[in-house]
C-alpha cells in the first residue's frame, strides 16, 4: 500500500528510479573500461603483452623439460660404447637445452677436460639467456601498469576539481561521484594488470631458476662421467 502511494504521488522518484535501472542494465564491463579515458589504451596494450609473454614462456619452459636421469643414462651408454657421433645425433634428436649443452661438450671429446668444461659453460650461458628471455618484460609491466593507473586517476581528479572550481562549488554530488569513480577505473585496471604480471613473473622465474639448477647439476654429472676411468678408456 505504501509503495503504491509513493508511486502515485512521486512521479519524479519514479523517473529517477527507472533511469537508474536502465543505466545499471546498460553498464557492462566494456562500458566501464571505456569510461577510464585515454590512459586505458596503454594499460590494455600492457595486458596483451603480458598475456603473450606468459603464454610464450610457459610453452618454452614446458618444451625444455627433459628426464635428466634417462637422458644422461643414454649418453653414458653411447659414450661407453665409443659412439661419439651417435651421442651427438641423440642430442640433436632430443633438441632440449640440456641436449644442446652436452652436445657442445661431446663435440670436444679428446681435448683437455678444461676445454670441454669451457664449451659446456659457454653453451649453458646461451641456454640460460634463452630461458630468461622476455622475463624482464613481465617485471616492467608489473611496475608500470599500476603507475599508469595512478596517473589516470590523478589526472581525472584534477579535471573533477577544475570542474568544481569552474562551477564555483555548485556541483551536483552525483555528478561529482560519477567523475571520481571514472577516474578510479584506471587505477583498478592498472593494479589488476600489475598483480597478474607480478604473480606470473615470480612463478615463471621460479621455474627458470629450478631448470637452471638442474642444467648445472646435469652438466657437472656429465663432466664426472667423462673423468671416470671407463669413459676415458672408451673416448680417448
Amino acid at each position: 500500500m505504501i509503495t503504491l502511494q509513493v508511486t502515485a504521488t512521486d512521479p519524479i522518484a519514479q523517473d529517477t528510479l527507472a533511469q537508474l535501472l536502465m543505466e545499471s542494465e546498460s553498464m557492462n564491463l566494456l562500458n566501464i573500461l571505456l569510461e577510464g579515458g585515454v590512459l586505458m589504451i596503454p594499460i590494455l596494450v600492457l595486458s596483451v603483452i603480458a598475456i603473450y609473454v606468459i603464454a610464450e614462456r610457459w610453452k618454452v619452459l614446458n618444451s625444455s623439460a627433459v628426464d635428466i636421469d634417462t637422458f644422461l643414462g643414454r649418453i653414458e651408454e653411447l659414450l661407453r660404447d665409443g659412439s661419439q657421433q651417435r651421442a651427438m645425433d641423440y642430442c640433436d634428436e632430443t633438441d632440449k637445452p640440456l641436449a644442446r649443452i652436452l652436445k657442445s661438450g661431446i663435440r670436444r671429446l679428446g681435448r683437455p677436460i678444461r676445454d670441454i668444461e669451457e664449451a659446456i659453460h659457454q653453451a649453458g650461458k646461451k641456454e640460460i639467456f634463452q630461458l630468461q628471455k622476455r622475463m624482464n618484460w613481465l617485471a616492467t609491466i608489473a611496475g608500470v601498469g599500476p603507475l599508469i593507473g595512478f596517473t589516470g586517476t590523478v589526472t581525472g581528479m584534477i579535471r573533477a576539481f577544475m570542474d568544481i572550481q569552474s562551477l564555483q562549488g555548485n556541483v551536483n554530488p552525483s555528478v561529482l561521484a560519477g567523475g571520481i569513480w571514472e577516474a578510479l577505473i584506471t587505477t583498478a585496471a592498472g593494479l589488476i594488470v600489475g598483480i597478474v604480471a607480478y604473480g606470473f613473473y615470480n612463478y615463471l622465474l621460479g621455474r627458470v631458476d629450478r631448470m637452471i639448477f638442474e642444467l648445472e647439476n646435469a652438466s657437472a654429472d656429465f663432466i664426472d662421467l667423462l673423468q671416470s676411468p671407463t669413459a676415458k678408456k672408451k673416448t680417448i
